[in-house]
């Protein structure tokens, strides 16, 4: 227990998937021109949960299990850079009320959703508008041995449980791989506070070659020259660490949707290959 990480509730409801009037809505375009009609992000996902494929789903970068959010945009603004994953959440209404959750990712362009994890008997009680209280527990945690190695959106106990050493001073995190920079796609130029960082997936043979295209939801991957201290960007020799949070989809820049955990400018962070590192197993996360 870290007693000087402040843990406190921010609260969201179960959010109904939503389509702007424009443009050219209800239709989107592949990555090929092709208008298509697919569900997206958002709404009580029954049939897609963490440690199911971030593929092969006829969806367009889809949540698993329960996204929430707040209705004042401001609060949910809140909701989003104080809630971390890893964190508890709690049902408070409606008739899966008491029911317990985990928060498994972020995810929108402006930090729109919160994505948390229910087994499937609680999902099947539950209805949109249902609030979700979050014991929000992480933002502000640091590492003294390690002073250039930023920790954002991670719960203290899902830090403890990454598999991790030390070389050279240098912090490694076990990952199932990484993403070259050239293949980070929608969110660089946002803010790493909250929302997600997405990597390019249109070309399958180069997904194939990094070994990215059997990645499954919660899996730990690593982003190379990519530094997420304030804003996600590139930068020789930096490198953040991410947990696969949503699925594909059919657009040009919107592969499977990361939120970034831990970043370092310079070298101070490091990973090593330990293709079991999903967020399912380390939180004993159940169906």
């Amino acid at each position: 227990m870290r007693l000087d990480v402040v843990a406190v509730s921010v609260s969201g409801r179960a959010a109904n998937p939503s389509m702007g009037a424009l443009p050219a809505e209800p239709y989107r375009l592949t990555s090929e021109g092709r208008p298509f009609l697919w569900p997206t992000f958002g709404g009580i996902v029954y049939n897609v949960s963490v440690g199911d494929s971030a593929f092969g789903w006829t969806g367009d970068c889809i949540h698993p299990s329960v996204s929430i959010a707040h209705p004042d945009g401001n609060k949910n603004r809140g909701l989003n850079v104080f809630a971390c994953v890893g964190n508890r959440a709690t049902v408070a209404s409606g008739a899966a009320r008491g029911a317990q959750g985990v928060v498994t990712g972020k995810s929108g362009r402006f930090s729109d959703q919160v994505i948390v994890h229910f087994d499937d008997e609680t999902r099947r009680k539950m209805a949109v508008d249902d609030l979700i209280v979050v014991r929000a527990e992480g933002v502000g945690l640091a590492l003294p041995d390690h002073p250039e190695v930023a920790i954002k959106s991670i719960a203290p106990a899902l830090f403890d449980a990454l598999p991790k050493k030390v070389e050279d001073g240098v912090l490694k995190i076990g990952v199932v791989a990484t993403v070259p920079p050239h293949m980070v796609g929608a969110g660089a130029g946002l803010t790493s506070e909250g929302g997600s960082l997405h990597m390019q997936s249109t070309d399958r043979a180069e997904l194939a070659k990094h070994g990215l295209d059997a990645l499954r939801l919660g899996d730990v991957v690593a982003i190379a020259d990519t530094d997420s201290r304030y804003n996600h960007g590139y930068l020789r020799g930096a490198m953040s660490i991410g947990i696969v949070g949503q699925t594909d989809g059919p657009r040009a820049g919107y592969g499977p949707g990361m939120t970034v955990v831990m970043t370092a400018p310079a070298g101070q962070l490091g990973a090593f290959h330990a293709p079991e590192t999903n967020i399912a197993t380390l939180l004993e996360l159940t169906a």
